[in-house]
This record gives structure tokens, sequence and C-alpha cells, in this order.
């Protein structure tokens, strides 16, 4: 077994507007997460992002996706000391959950000989984590579809990305916890705004697949989640505006929030601009950052 691995592991923005609970894509931001093997009791260090907020303890979720990924072959975990390097904020809809779980899992998997397949490591991040739109695309890359099958067997199939497509995300000083912004949403939908995401999510898969982006406003659209999310997080509607106005191709609420996200082919700091001046506007600070898809899931580095 080996006694040191590290792992880094991309951002990922879920949904995308109309794919909601079966979309995710894989952004170019990095968390970096080293375990090495000791004597002696638990020891987690947290650098970055989540500092002083992320357990330190057996309930961080980089070490029970370690330790899950043991116990579940019948194993206990070997000692070690976990060194996170976080760099996607928390509570912002950028996957960091999934991020820690499938650095976890990767690293143990890594530790015992790499035995089982990506998509192995998938179920069991997405029964740990309850996000598989999140995991998909943080284990594997690109952007992806999951879905379950008749069985309940989890399926993930990739989605080509325009080489040139940018992203620029505002990111608000405030978090928007996930189970709260999955309290909002309606229990039943119109058939009407069902039909409206299917026709939205195929237009969507459509326009990456082909390159052709000249439809990726109403690609991007949604009347599943955002609409209810707007009343917990206002300046939503208005940060969209301001973005197409300022030339964004398409533009959603990442994951539950509470970032905002746009895809780009140009005018990347204009844009970001004027979704911060409008969020400030509102009265929520932020940051802007500037991006890209990756195509690049988690991957095992060289140890130093």
């Amino acid at each position: 077994m080996k006694d040191l691995v590290c792992v880094r592991v991309p951002a990922t923005t879920a949904n995308m507007g109309p794919g909601f609970d079966c979309l995710g894509m894989a952004l170019d931001v990095w968390n970096s997460v080293r375990v090495e093997s000791r004597r002696g009791p638990l020891r987690i260090e947290v650098i970055g992002e989540g500092a002083g907020e992320v357990p330190d303890d057996a309930t961080n979720l980089v070490y029970r996706g370690f330790s899950l990924l043991f116990e579940g072959a019948g194993e206990s975990p070997p000692d070690v000391r976990i060194t996170c390097d976080n760099r996607i904020p928390l509570g912002r809809g950028l996957g960091s959950s999934s991020a820690a779980a499938v650095a976890g899992l990767v690293a143990a998997n890594e530790m015992r000989g790499d035995q089982l397949s990506r998509l192995e490591l998938l179920e069991i991040a997405a029964r740990l984590e309850g996000h598989p739109d999140n995991a998909a695309p943080a284990l594997f890359g690109g952007c992806r579809i999951v879905a379950r099958d008749e069985s309940g067997e989890l399926l993930s199939a990739p989605v080509p990305v325009p080489d040139d497509l940018m992203a620029v995300l505002f990111v608000p000083d405030v978090a928007m916890p996930t189970n709260e912004a999955r309290a909002v949403l309606p229990s039943e939908v119109p058939r009407s705004d069902a039909v409206y995401n299917i026709s939205r999510a195929a237009l969507l898969v459509r326009a990456f697949a082909t390159g052709d982006l000249a439809h990726l406003d109403v690609a991007t659209g949604d009347r599943l989640h955002q609409p209810a999310r707007q009343a917990i997080f206002y300046p939503m509607r208005n940060i969209f505006r301001a973005a197409r106005d300022a030339g964004a191709l398409g533009v959603f609420l990442s994951g539950a929030g509470s970032s905002v996200l746009a895809l780009t082919r140009g005018r990347e700091y204009t844009i970001g601009y004027e979704m911060a001046d409008i969020a400030a506007k509102s009265g929520v600070g932020g940051s802007i950052k500037v991006t890209r898809p990756t195509t690049k899931g988690a991957q095992v580095e060289k140890s130093a």
C-alpha cells in the first residue's frame, strides 16, 4: 500500500440552467489534497477556502470518503495526516463538497492499488455526498450527463465542450446552503415547465456538442429551480440581466447557488464587472473569477 498520495480535484457547476440534477461541468479551479500514512491520531489541516470552518476530525468529508472506501472493502483505514489546500469556495454552488468526497475516495483508491474504476467511485461518491451531477465532472472532467437506469444503476456520459468557451463567476460573499436552497423548491411542477426545461436541456447539449452557441441564452433558461431560489437570492435576476447585457452567451445559477456563472467567448472582465456592480447595488458584495471549463477530472499527482 502506498504511504503518500496527492490528489487534485476541480470545481464543478451543476444544473447549468435547465439540467436540474442531471448536468454538470468541471471548472479550472482546483483543490489539492495530500494524504500521508503516519502513526498516531488523525490529523487534518485545511489551507485556503474553509480554513477554520470545515471539520478537522473524522467528520471531515475528505476523510469520510477516504475511510468509506477502506471500510467498504472490509478493511480498517490507516492512520493518516491529510492536508487540504482549497481553492474552491464553500457553500457557493461550485461543488466543494463533491470535490472533498471525491478527493478522499480517489486517494484511498490509489493507496489500495487503484482497484476501483471511476464509475464505481462515482457510485460511492453519489451515495456519500448526494450530488452525482457534481461528482461526475469532478471525477471525469468535462461536461457530464448523469442518469439512473431502470435497475437504479448510475450512468454518466460526456458532452463535448467548445475549446474557446470561458466561464465568468460572480461569487457572492454570502453562502447559500444546499439544504436551504432545496427547501424552497416546489414538490410538483406544471407540465409546461417540465417541457420548457426538457427543450432547453436538449438545446444546451446540442450547442455544446456542435459548438454552435447561437441559442445558448435560450438554452440556459430554467423554470424548475431558479425562479424559486430567487426568493432567497433576490439579486439573481438582475445579475443575469447584467451579464447578458454585457455580452454573455448564457447565464445561470451555479448549482444551488449562490454563485452565478456566465458563459462567454470574450468580454470576460466586462461581464464580470457588470455582474459585480449590479450585485453591489443590490447590497450583495462578492468577487469575480474568470476561468474556463476543464476536460480534466480528479488527478493523482506525483508525490513530492
